[in-house]
């Protein structure tokens, strides 16, 4: 089986996380983000993975390379601009098969593509879309379905008096090749708006599914995949790894040649890169501290992230999904929260707060 993965979004609600890397590869739980992706799609079958990229496409070749590492074929098509969710179709269609998958490539997920690939194939479809429940519809696209599972209209961010269902676009389709004779060449084009409309009525399908699934596209979201992974909630989830002579209240999950100096406490729910170090008396819980960074001593670190080879000084404090970003530093005694992002070699120095 085939997919073709989109993964040429800029990323720009992550950043600085996606500064100076691309969405795809950035570390989630220890291994870049789309591995979790490419090990879902291998777990039901699929052998062959185009993925699309645009922005800071070698980032990702250099990360994944082949697919080697990952079980599967991995081949790339690269966006000369940014071609929105069905140009990439298009760009690609010469390696596409006669029934594909396409995935949006920043969602986390264990859903049951097998179920997904059955229902299409029974109901004779032209393209089959996953559809997950929400407590909250207003944010995505609300879907109607009719009585024998066809699409008959979407709601884009609905209204509350237009909310007369819980069902949204999981961003999984299982799509026959000539769908691709509805695309547009030479341009953007959204497949949610421009594409799917034309096939209401004509073989479009949607399969409601049930288990995990969270879009990955903001700080908030990234850190709730991190702790869920954690905590063991999705397929693929990593294991919990203390360490001898500071305290470790699990899960945690540390890459190798972390140091923690006496009386740091890391955890819960706190992912440590390779190569940290933490000062005497630090605390770090509900956060994720990428490779190399250095945090000092008596710093608090709740709810943010620290990205590669920054440093937070002695004193300091991250809170609220604040980001200081790669090579950022951060002085003693400062504050960072609501929502502060520092942007990759950024210096802050000692003494003040900023929020």
């Amino acid at each position: 089986m085939q997919a073709l993965v989109l993964a040429g979004g800029e990323g720009t609600r992550l950043r600085p996380l996606t500064s100076t890397q691309p969405k795809p590869v950035v570390p989630l739980a220890g291994r870049p983000l789309i591995s979790y992706l490419v090990d879902w799609l291998r777990r039901h079958g699929v052998d062959d993975v185009i993925l699309s990229c645009g922005f800071l496409a070698a980032g990702v070749r250099a990360v994944l390379g082949e697919g080697e590492g990952l079980g599967v074929r991995l081949r790339y098509v690269e966006e000369p601009e940014p071609l929105g969710t069905a140009g990439p179709l298009k760009l690609a269609q010469e390696l596409l098969d006669e029934r594909f998958l396409v995935l949006n490539g920043d969602v986390l997920t264990d859903l049951d593509l097998g179920a997904q690939l059955e229902r299409h194939g029974r109901s004779g479809a032209r393209a089959t879309i996953a559809l997950v429940s929400v407590e909250d519809p207003s944010a995505y696209g609300l879907v109607r379905l009719g009585a024998d599972g066809a699409v008959r209209e979407f709601v884009e961010k609905p209204a509350p008096e237009e909310i007369d269902g819980d069902l949204i676009n999981a961003g999984a389709y299982v799509l026959e090749r000539d769908v691709l004779d509805l695309i547009p060449a030479g341009r953007a084009v959204s497949i949610e708006r421009e594409v799917f409309p034309q096939l209401i009525g004509a073989g479009l399908y949607g399969h409601r599914c049930e288990g995990y699934w969270l879009d990955v596209g903001t700080p908030e979201r990234y850190l709730q995949a991190t702790f869920d992974l954690l905590e063991g909630r999705v397929a693929g989830a990593q294991g919990v790894l203390g360490a001898d002579g500071a305290g470790v209240v699990g899960p945690v999950l540390m890459g190798p040649g972390c140091v923690l100096e006496a009386g740091s406490l890391i955890g819960p729910l706190a992912v440590l890169g390779s190569g940290v170090e933490v000062g005497r008396g630090a605390l770090i819980e509900r956060s994720v501290v990428l490779d190399r960074a250095r945090i000092g001593a008596h710093a608090r670190l709740r709810d943010c992230v620290v990205c590669a080879d920054a440093s937070v000084g002695e004193g300091s404090e991250l809170s609220e999904l604040a980001i200081l970003g790669a090579g950022g530093r951060l002085g003693a005694r400062r504050r960072l929260e609501a929502g502060a992002r520092i942007f990759p070699g950024m210096e802050l120095p000692d003494g003040a707060m900023t929020s």
